[in-house]
């Protein structure tokens, strides 16, 4: 016999099913959205038959959907998969709604190993060849990663002394970068501004593996320690009563979601917001549970960058605007929001 409590939570927990299983749809919907629109719009019946059957279209239709949008599609839902992801973690760990790459000053840090390579031809490695930039700006970005942690543990401190750390260090690495630019030539400078709007212009299908490869290895193993970080969120007491070891689980977490920031952003230049706004957008439809809140977060990550890439297209007809834009315009205003929120106690 189901008790009353037994059958709230079966329509609880089916509620959140429906929620990530509509944002699965939706992540699928607004990919053809993306493929479709731009200088010469496709239908879908188009773009189905240029993905299962490309003998069956001409050689420009092709071309277009295999070599242009769909690398581009798809890395969007990826990058957008992983910095939503990064945020919820962060978010989770740091027991802070305001932590995010982006407001960690991490997409900055990685601006700046970039612009070091376009500007000094400095790398990490001495022959990188067309992998310098990314690999400069995957170096810097995981480097930021584990000086804040690291300045967080010797110092002990609280969770928003690190985000004030964090934003620190944002500016530290904007000014580093305006200083590169001061002393770039022109075309070194156009360079590094282009990388930093953030764009997908430049994905190829192996940058694209290389991303949702190490989204793919990460997602299980935060997968694996769902419970615990649902037990962090009752606060550090209550989770070591329950036998987690919150210090170690943190680094873990950290590390993973260092890894996982650099390589969304190493490739696509800085990308602001969808760190900060996914998460949120889960929170609010799933709560804190991380069997729903990682998925949810991930799908709604991957459909906002998806959205902001299409958009991109639409904007001003003819012109392809950096997605960085495109997502400062969404993430402002709710940034925003979430300042108001959080003056009027609703944290």
């Amino acid at each position: 016999m189901v008790t009353q409590a037994e059958e709230l939570y079966q329509r609880i927990t089916g509620r959140k099913y429906a929620v990530v299983v509509s944002l699965a749809i939706a992540v699928v919907l607004i990919l053809f959205v993306d493929i479709a629109v731009g200088p010469a719009w496709l239908s879908i019946a188009e773009i189905l038959s240029a993905i299962f059957e490309p003998n069956s279209v001409d050689p420009a239709t092709s071309v277009i959907v295999w070599n242009l949008r769909l690398p581009i599609a798809l890395m969007a839902v990826v990058v957008g998969a992983s910095l939503a992801i990064a945020g919820a973690e962060m978010q989770t760990i740091l027991d802070n709604p305001l932590a995010s790459p982006y407001t960690l000053g991490i997409s900055a840090a990685a601006g700046f190993g970039a612009a070091l390579a376009l500007v000094l031809g400095v790398g990490i490695i001495p022959y990188g060849e067309h992998f310098i930039v990314p690999i400069n700006a995957f170096f810097f970005a995981i480097l930021t990663c584990l000086l804040i942690y690291a300045i967080a543990r010797k110092a002990k401190l609280s969770s928003e002394t690190m985000v004030l750390a964090g934003i620190a260090i944002l500016f530290l690495f904007q000014s580093a970068t305006a200083l590169l630019q001061y002393v770039a030539s022109e075309q070194q400078l156009q360079a590094v501004v282009f990388w930093l709007f953030g764009n997908l212009f430049r994905t190829t299908w192996l940058k694209l593996a290389i991303v949702a490869a190490i989204l793919i290895v990460t997602v299980p193993v935060l997968a694996k320690d769902a419970w615990k970080l649902t037990a962090l969120r009752l606060g550090d007491e209550k989770a070591k009563s329950l036998g987690i070891n919150v210090e170690r689980l943190r680094l873990k977490i950290f590390i993973w979601v260092s890894i996982l920031t650099g390589a969304a952003v190493c490739f696509v230049g800085t990308i602001g917001f969808i760190g900060l706004v996914g998460p949120h957008i889960a929170r609010m439809l799933v709560g804190e549970d991380q069997r729903f809140f990682l998925p949810t977060s991930a799908l709604a990550g991957a459909v906002l960058l998806s959205a902001a890439s299409a958009l991109s297209k639409l904007v001003i007809p003819g012109t392809i605007l950096p997605i960085g834009i495109v997502t400062s315009f969404i993430g402002v205003p709710f940034f925003i929001s979430l300042i108001l929120k959080r003056r009027s106690g609703y944290w």
